[in-house]
């Protein structure tokens, strides 16, 4: 705490002790200053910048999800699988809550209060499409799913992979997913520096959105969402992406979501029905 000296030394004071008194507008903002400080001493550190606004692009999936509107319209149960490795699992991410999963779940709620929606996060970080078509059994098609998002390629990209090699695969598992009678959208990989880095990644992107118009199954481009967020919006890389240069923080999980849930809405629903959930 700060004490000033009494302009007054006591007979004991020695001269040294004595402190000239301050101009009467310097000593109002030394004062000023401290009580400020003592209020809100964040007020002192460097404040972060804000957020930038999550911005819908309109991108839909190509596709019409035929079971999932057939859901929404008539009140029934929706069951929502999402599959894939890190980003789906939510390495990134401040919580659970904060995984693309759980806030595709809170918009999809708002936007149908009436209908019940489970969510499954099924990601798990690390794993190639070998890896997912390894547990379809489990962890997909055992939980009779409505909905089937199915993160691929990330990990791929970063082994570098051959394009032949995934493009079996990938075919491999959208054949077991549709036999089940889900609905199926597929996600390409993040906009990241460290996916960046490898010269697989446009040709993988490319890739899968080939072979979902081709097996008539939805595609949601994240990779050029989050494009358009660097290049067009000129977001810097830090806003939506963490440290490592390679996962997604939650403004990207959340953005992300938002323009998926837009972009479900839009396909599932009737024009006059169809409208993106803006709270939450």
């Amino acid at each position: 705490m700060l004490t000033l000296r009494s302009q007054k030394s006591s007979p004991q004071s020695s001269s040294r002790d004595y402190l000239p008194p301050l101009p009467a507008r310097s000593r109002c903002a030394l004062l000023c200053a401290v009580a400020l400080a003592l209020i809100n001493p964040a007020q002192a550190e460097t404040t972060e910048p804000a957020a930038p606004a999550c911005t819908l692009s309109g991108s839909g999936l190509d596709q019409t999800l035929i079971r999932t509107r057939f859901h929404l319209t008539h009140g029934r149960t929706l069951t929502v699988v999402a599959i894939g490795s890190s980003s789906t699992e939510g390495v990134g991410a401040s919580s659970p809550g904060a995984t693309y999963p759980s806030r595709l779940e809170v918009l999809l709620k708002t936007r149908f209060p009436e209908t019940v929606i489970r969510m499954l996060n099924r990601g798990v970080g690390g794993e190639e499409e070998a890896d997912m078509l390894a547990r379809f059994d489990r962890d997909v098609i055992a939980e009779k799913p409505d909905l089937v998002l199915w993160q691929v390629g990330s990990n791929a990209v970063l082994n570098n992979r051959r394009l032949s090699t995934e493009e079996t695969l990938i075919r491999k598992g959208i054949a077991r997913l549709k036999q089940t009678g889900a609905d199926v959208v597929l996600i390409d990989p993040q906009y990241t520096t460290a996916v960046l880095a490898k010269a697989v990644t446009v040709p993988m992107v490319d890739l899968i959105s080939t072979e979902a118009r081709r097996q008539h199954i939805g595609a949601f481009h994240r990779f050029e969402l989050m494009k358009d967020w660097r290049e067009n919006q000129h977001i810097p890389f830090e806003a939506f992406s963490v440290a490592d240069g390679l996962h997604m923080n939650d403004w990207g999980y959340d953005c992300f979501a938002r323009n998926l849930a837009a972009a479900i809405i839009e396909s599932a629903m009737p024009p006059a029905m169809a409208s993106a959930p803006t709270g939450n």
